[in-house]
């Protein structure tokens, strides 16, 4: 089983979604996020007065899946979030051990 983070800048997060759901991932866990790279942040012009924005906010999806649905999940991801445009985001998978769904005791796969 494969842990798959997805970060992305906030309005693409639908689209994301919907192409994750595309390809079969039945569950996606979103959380709001702030964070900066190559970008290093930005200024925005407010009242008269610029201020930095050194943290720009974006929206990390994180899925656990089986390993044979990586590589159409890495590139559902990519397609939907891809703009060509620095910041666009980034897609990090690591290795999980191991899965419990608490509800049934289920393990392994069968809990994803």
């Amino acid at each position: 089983m494969k842990k798959v983070d997805i970060i992305v800048r906030p309005h693409m997060l639908e689209r994301v979604r919907g192409a994750l759901t595309a390809v079969g991932i039945q569950g996606v866990t979103v959380a709001e996020i702030k964070g900066f790279g190559r970008q290093k942040g930005a200024t925005d012009l407010f009242r008269g007065t610029e201020h930095s924005i050194t943290f720009n906010p974006k929206v990390r999806l994180e899925a656990v899946i089986p390993d044979t649905m990586l590589a159409k999940t890495m590139q559902a991801a990519e397609e939907a979030a891809r703009t060509g445009r620095i910041g666009d985001g980034k897609i990090m998978v690591t290795e999980v051990l191991d899965v419990v769904r608490i509800r049934t005791d289920e393990t392994g796969d069968a809990a994803i």
